[in-house]
């Protein structure tokens, strides 16, 4: 009997059913897409690097013999040491104006098993045999449409060479494929070469030594004691510093990505799985209560309260198993694609979508865990209804002038708006709850768009508010003032300022961080220092401008002295205040004055490159001269960033935004449409009476929808204060030492946000009009009290 009724309930309420299992399968749909998406990637990440054998330790320096490498491999925890010969040239690629630059690294002549290996995806090794033979990057061969046997020219030890192309491949080195000091991945202006070692090395005079330096660690074995013997046994030769793999910019990258992956997969399905819930709460007692009379004669008729509450108890999760057998069709779909666009940004040799067990047992799970919270209170009342209760009707509600009336403005007010008042404020937790719901609909489209605003905003403060140039170059090496004439004779040149650059290894009591220093000459000119706030900064006129991000990790502040270590030359160690800290948004940053830096390198005033404003008309001149300069290590155009920028943001926050878009629209339509339908059968008898006292269809509609529209005005502002405080709660995750994401949405995502939510309140509308329509009088009357 019971299981005939809970068909027929199912088939009454079909609709409200559906509104919520829709909701439920976008909760099911988000959580299994990034859970299956970050197994995804943290699976081929593990395999690919064990295969391939990723290195543990790098280390850079200037130039070392074979013989150090001897040394390196006696260094207790050291398993196997992979010593390199790596240098970046440009190259004049087939079709492409613009100069673009390769890092060349040495690979062996023969194939072997070495760390950072090779993984060819078309043609073949490389051969001992032909000199000049190369294998490609497969990003930068796909960029520029490279094929096996196509040459390139490159300028190689100041000596323009023809290579060949043997073959196109990977690296687990070089998954993310971003040349340094850039904030994005431009495959088509950057590439890696691999070239056989004895050619690569006699190119640049590095016959049996290496400058380059890949260590694998023993199980066990202890990291930073390690990293401290490499350096030590390394610093002679101009060693830099060497790093661990978590901080190798590939690998950090792809680390940082996984870590926003899984947040995301904890937080965005949380939200909509919390919504339903509290629609499950909803529909479920006001069904209870629209069946007083029905639980009454079933308790009388000898069902024990346990048969009862399991039968709302299988309702609810019959809701819940139809949610999530579409959320789990919808998140398999949804988990492929983003797979497919990681795969164009994260070079593995099979990046393949995988879905576990314990993704979609998880997903059931807590599933089942919202369907109980969301029930429990209503289960408990049917526990608790005694059968001679049950048949009466319920109380009668407790009416009262309004807020509005006892402030005197109802006589302002029609009698409809008075009536559509006193609706909503006669059921405050009803009202409330659903404005909650739909709250969290436009903070889902706040927090989906604040990625686009947050991201759009760093490119604007980066790319046009501070960058004014249209060309950073950078040279091989540091070079004299002479260079300062020729760079300003390049064709088409209207403006050059020049900048010194250093790396160094900064320390401040126990905490220490490898960064950068950049020495200006000018602080309001072509590049310009700016904060999140658009505010432009002067070097100070001693000490050291600090990123915020650095002072946070070394916990220090202005006014602090710290140790900077120089990571060239002597390496010698300097004592600097840190003269004001700077709330940037990219990278680990010390700015000082270009004359302090020179200073302290102990040398004349070199410069490591320039910025340069071009005129339009004389580009092509510009481009060609500058891939025949030797002495250019790459050239970086503000432009192409920028339209690389907006491709990648096209390909992938786009494509997330539209999802968003529909999950909360579903949400939107669900609640709304949900709460109305459930609130129409509770006062069809209200409305068939109003109707025969002489108000007409347009009259009854309005007046039922309207509590509809004051619900959702209120929910409006309420979702911009969840979106934000969503966005906030999940900003922490988006700060990495490459970029940091500031805290900020604009306005036109409050009110692309509000037009989404009050459209998907208009569609609920035009369905809740029509089962008013058809509302049948004499059916709703004839019900006896």
């Amino acid at each position: 009997m019971l299981w005939r009724k809970l068909l027929r309930d199912l088939g009454l309420w079909r609709a409200q059913i559906l509104a919520i299992a829709l909701i439920v399968a976008c909760g099911i749909a988000t959580l299994v897409a990034m859970q299956s998406v970050y197994e995804s990637l943290q699976l081929t990440q593990r395999a690919y690097y064990e295969r391939y054998r990723f290195a543990n330790v790098f280390a850079v320096l200037t130039r070392a013999p074979e013989s150090a490498a001897q040394r390196l491999r006696t260094i207790p925890g050291v398993a196997d040491v992979n010593t390199r010969v790596v240098a970046e040239v440009t190259l004049d690629v087939p079709g492409r104006l613009e100069a673009t630059t390769a890092r060349l690294i040495s690979i062996p002549e023969t194939p072997q098993s070495m760390l950072n290996g090779i993984f060819v995806r078309e043609g073949r090794y490389i051969d001992a045999a032909a000199p000049n033979e190369v294998i490609v990057s497969e990003a930068f061969a796909n960029a520029n449409r490279l094929r096996v046997g196509d040459r390139l020219t490159a300028i190689i030890n100041r000596r323009r060479s023809d290579l060949r192309i043997a073959g196109i491949g990977l690296s687990p080195e070089y998954v993310y494929e971003i040349r340094g000091g850039d904030f994005l991945p431009d495959s088509a202006h950057f590439g890696v070469l691999w070239m056989g070692r004895r050619n690569l090395a006699a190119a640049f005079d590095m016959a049996g030594s290496f400058n380059d330096v890949s260590v694998a660690l023993a199980p066990g074995a202890n990291r930073s004691a390690v990293i401290e013997a490499v350096d030590r046994t390394l610093s002679p030769y101009g060693g830099i510093g060497a790093f661990e793999a978590a901080d190798q910019r590939s690998n950090r990258t792809i680390s940082d990505e996984l870590t926003q992956l899984r947040a995301q997969a904890l937080i965005i399905p949380l939200v909509f799985l919390s919504v339903a819930a509290f629609l499950l709460n909803i529909a479920l007692s006001r069904l209870i209560a629209t069946q007083r009379e029905q639980i009454a004669i079933l308790k009388a008729l000898g069902f024990a309260n346990a048969a009862l509450a399991r039968h709302y108890l299988i309702s609810v999760l019959l809701v819940m198993l139809i949610g999530s057998a579409g959320g789990l069709t919808m998140g398999v779909y949804l988990g492929t694609l983003l797979t497919g666009i990681y795969a164009s940004f994260y070079h593995f040799p099979v990046l393949e979508y995988h879905l576990s067990p314990l993704v979609v047992l998880t997903a059931i799970g807590v599933t089942g865990a919202a369907a109980l919270i969301g029930a429990m209170s209503s289960l408990r009342s049917v526990v608790r209804l005694a059968p001679a209760e049950a048949m009466r009707p319920p109380s009668p509600a407790a009416y009262r002038p309004t807020i509005v009336e006892r402030l005197g403005l109802g006589r302002f007010l029609s009698l409809s708006s008075r009536m559509l008042i006193r609706n909503v404020e006669r059921k405050p937790v009803v009202s409330l709850i659903t404005a909650t719901a739909i709250a969290f609909a436009v903070a889902i489209l706040v927090l989906g768009r604040y990625g686009i605003d947050a991201v759009s905003f760093l490119m604007q403060t980066q790319f046009v508010d501070g960058m004014r140039q249209d060309v950073t170059i950078a040279f091989s090496r540091p070079l004299s003032s002479s260079a300062r004439f020729d760079a300003g004779a390049l064709p088409g040149v209207l403006e050059v300022e020049w900048f010194r650059a250093a790396d160094v290894q900064v320390r401040f009591n126990s905490v220490s961080r490898r960064a950068g220093i950049i020495g200006l000459e000018k602080t309001h000119g072509l590049f310009r220092v700016l904060d999140y706030r658009l505010r432009a900064h002067d070097m100070p006129a001693s000490g050291v401008m600090m990123s915020s991000a650095l002072a946070h990790i070394l916990k220090a502040r202005a006014g602090d002295t710290v140790e900077v270590e120089l990571l060239q030359g002597r390496r010698d160690v300097h004592r600097v205040k840190i003269a004001s800290t700077l709330d940037d948004m990219t990278g680990l940053q010390m700015y000082m004055s270009a004359g302090d830096l020179h200073r302290m390198l102990n040398e004349d005033a070199t410069v490591s490159g320039a910025y340069v404003r071009i005129d339009p008309r004389l580009r092509a001149a510009f481009d060609e001269q500058v891939k025949r300069t030797p002495a250019v290590g790459f050239v970086s155009y503000r432009t192409i960033a920028l339209d690389t920028f907006n491709r990648m943001l096209g390909e992938t926050m786009y494509i997330s935004i539209s999802f968003l878009i529909g999950f909360a629209s579903a949400i939107a339509c669900g609640v709304i449409y949900n709460a109305g339908r459930i609130a129409l059968s509770e006062r069809s008898r209200e409305l068939a009476t109003l109707r025969i006292m002489g108000f007409s269809r347009a009259e009854i509609t309005s007046l039922f929808l309207g509590e509809q529209f004051i619900v959702t005005l209120a929910a409006i502002p309420l979702g911009f204060v969840l979106g934000y405080g969503l966005c906030a709660l999940l900003n922490p995750i988006y700060q990495t030492d490459l970029y940091r994401i500031p805290l900020f949405v604009m306005a036109g995502t409050y009110v692309f946000s509000a037009l989404v939510v009050a459209g998907a309140a208009a569609a609920s509308a035009l369905l809740l009009h029509r089962n008013i329509n058809r509302l049948d009088l004499l059916a709703v009357l004839k019900g006896a009290d």
